[in-house]
């Protein structure tokens, strides 16, 4: 078999070498992606994002627990801002994953956004792509917390878990990253601490206040504490509730136009990047020009494009 075919095959070894020829971006990758691509489409895509210190791994672990006993396969994303991990931990949450890195329905790996033009970098979307075509019935895409991946998790999940612990503010921060109209799925995790139910209450009361639409998908509050798993079988209900809603309202179709769209701008983005870096010397020659006020900024970037005629970029919408 060739190195698409171990992938399709569930062969774990051959998903991490094909996420790490990915990453080095090795000469052929971009053939096989195209080939795995055509393969997915059935994997429920779980994006897990909110504050630092949530307990997100944890969760993360407890839920990919949870889908195993049920005999669902899993793969684990997780996006981390500063290195690259080789394999086997999430972001280092090494005790609590290691129980299932010996499980072959379970993959597990750390993505670096290092680099990325967004939050997530495109390795992270390849490595969706891989995942899907392996056969992973759920993929969990974890953001470490802080930044912009938090918010870019909408560009490649299609339900999106937003966890907020008690006595931290996670309101406040919700509604500044822009965390809260994201949300397909609010988890108020350790709930077990004090100010529990206050914080549920406020969740709950901003809820009241986003824009609803006739027909469209009542975002729920579950409860989880996620060191014991209590709560997570309800999550995961939660989330299968939100897939067969996405389903039958036609959302699904929908959410899958913006993935789409999203790769094809953020690759056209790093295909003129690409351009731009092969043409050095011309690239030198431009910015030499705007410094010395002989030209401006976007006719410099339109001559290195290939363009001729001026585009009114303040003015566009």
């Amino acid at each position: 078999m060739n190195r698409v075919e171990r992938v399709r095959a569930g062969q774990t070894a051959a998903i991490a070498r094909m996420i790490s020829r990915i990453e080095r971006r090795s000469d052929g990758v971009a053939d096989e992606l195209a080939e795995l691509h055509r393969a997915g489409g059935h994997a429920h895509i779980v994006g897990v994002t909110g504050a630092a210190g949530s307990g997100k791994s944890t969760l993360v672990a407890e839920l990919t627990a949870h889908y195993r006993r049920a005999g669902r396969t899993v793969g684990v994303l997780a996006v981390d801002p500063s290195s690259v991990f080789t394999g086997g931990a999430i972001l280092g949450d090494r005790i609590r994953m290691s129980a299932l890195s010996g499980d072959n329905g379970v993959f597990i790996r750390s993505i670096a956004t290092r680099g990325a033009l967004g939050g997530l970098s495109r390795a992270a979307l390849d490595a969706i792509t891989v995942l899907d075509a392996a056969g992973k019935d759920v993929i969990v895409l974890e953001t470490v917390g802080v930044g912009q991946a938090e918010v870019d998790v909408i560009s490649a999940a299609q339900t999106v878990a937003v966890v907020s612990v008690p006595g931290m503010g996670d309101d406040v921060q919700a509604i500044k990253a822009g965390l809260l109209e994201i949300a397909d799925v609010h988890v108020l995790n350790k709930a077990d601490r004090d100010g529990a139910q206050k914080a549920y209450a406020e969740l709950r009361d901003m809820l009241k206040l986003a824009r609803r639409t006739e027909g469209g998908w009542e975002v729920p509050i579950q409860r989880t504490v996620a060191a014991t798993g209590e709560g997570v079988a309800d999550l995961v209900e939660r989330f299968d509730e939100h897939r067969a809603w996405m389903a039958r309202s036609g959302e699904l179709g929908r959410r899958a136009r913006r993935t789409a769209a999203t790769r094809i701008r953020w690759m056209a983005e790093e295909i003129v990047l690409d351009r731009l870096r092969a043409g050095q010397s011309e690239f030198d020659r431009e910015v030499d020009r705007v410094a010395e006020l002989t030209t401006d900024p976007l006719h410099a970037a339109r001559r290195l494009l290939g363009e001729s005629e001026p585009l009114d970029v303040m003015g566009a919408s």
